[in-house]
């Protein structure tokens, strides 16, 4: 335990006398933002607390699987007594669910970027993921980890980690892992269903975007039109994870993808490609376009036409990439 002693005190205080606890996380969810919110909102159900469960686009089909995702809206209703925020850098990320309620009493995140919105900050950059922060923490927040719980938050760091591919991976994400296997996680279906498995319309998705594939000295990158997604019929404003399948080409050190969505925006994904440590940091691209992450992983969301913003990222990640260089023996 080598995080706040006082905070966490603090923070299972708060949840302590808490009757009414809202949790929200980010739009266009990953498995991190879900898993973060379902492990914590049910751990906290089966204290006897009235929890909402809140992300503005809902959850994609892929995840409805985990138990108790039928218990997630699309905004909050009446009033509560505390707010707490997980997987999301940001305020703004939460697409407005909270205007209204004021500030959050808690934050819960893994990105190195994020900006400390509430007036409690349980922040890790080192976690790979939220869900692994949050079990971590666990004993001292005194939840109880059921079964559901457990596969939700196996489903945010077996998804955030690509399957324990990422280099942050530690002998610790693996521990917590096994902890959470050992009281009930089924880690097998947990990969399949989050990380093989694929639905026939993401699969179509998938296949307009790889046909526009370009690789050139060691980027790699695709664009994923409205168009795109109609033509598929695939029913989410995401990029049904296609990025995963960029960040494992042979030779590209850094994927990026460009989402097409509604009102004129582009949803803009970084991912570190392979295996080799580098000086890159994907979030530090990323806030250059008003986004965040961590190094492995960083996104941003631009307004502007879906070419012209493409254009804008291409300039500026091949400039940071000629301005990096890697650490020797790796590369």
């Amino acid at each position: 335990m080598d995080l706040q002693h006082s905070l966490i005190a603090t923070i299972n205080g708060q949840i302590k006398k808490a009757k009414k606890i809202l949790i929200v996380s980010h739009l266009r969810p990953d498995g991190d933002a879900i898993g973060s919110l379902l492990g914590l909102g049910l751990s906290l159900i089966n204290q006897g607390k009235e929890v909402q469960m809140v992300i503005s686009d809902g959850i994609p089909g892929n995840f409805k699987f985990l138990a108790g995702s039928e218990l997630i809206g699309i905004k909050p209703t009446g009033k509560v007594d505390y707010i707490i925020v997980v997987d999301s850098s940001d305020l703004l990320r939460t697409n407005s669910v909270l205007n209204g309620y004021g500030i959050p009493d808690l934050n819960i995140d893994h990105h190195k970027t994020n900006t400390y919105f509430a007036k409690n900050n349980l922040i890790d950059g080192e976690a790979v993921a939220t869900a692994e922060l949050i079990a971590e923490y666990s004993p001292f927040l005194e939840m109880d980890i059921t079964p559901a719980v457990a596969n939700a938050l196996l489903a945010g760091i077996v998804t955030d980690t690509i399957g324990f591919r990422t280099t942050n991976v530690t002998p610790k994400t693996l521990q917590i892992t096994s902890k959470l296997m050992e009281l009930g996680g089924n880690l097998a279906e947990i990969y399949h269903r989050t990380i093989v498995e694929q639905s026939y319309s993401a699969a179509r998705y998938w296949g307009a975007g790889l046909s526009k594939l370009k690789m050139e000295n060691g980027l790699v990158w695709t664009t994923l039109s409205l168009h795109n997604r109609r033509t598929a019929d695939y029913q989410y404003q995401d990029d049904a994870d296609l990025v995963k399948v960029l960040s494992a080409i042979d030779g590209a050190k850094i994927a990026v993808i460009l989402t097409e969505q509604t009102q004129g925006y582009v949803k803009i994904s970084w991912r570190l490609c392979g295996s080799l440590r580098t000086d890159l940091d994907v979030s530090e691209i990323a806030q250059k376009f008003g986004g965040g992450g961590h190094k492995a992983a960083a996104g941003a969301d631009v307004k502007g036409k879906l070419n012209e913003v493409l254009d804008e990222v291409l300039i500026n990640t091949r400039i940071y990439m000629e301005q990096s260089k890697p650490i020797k023996g790796n590369e």
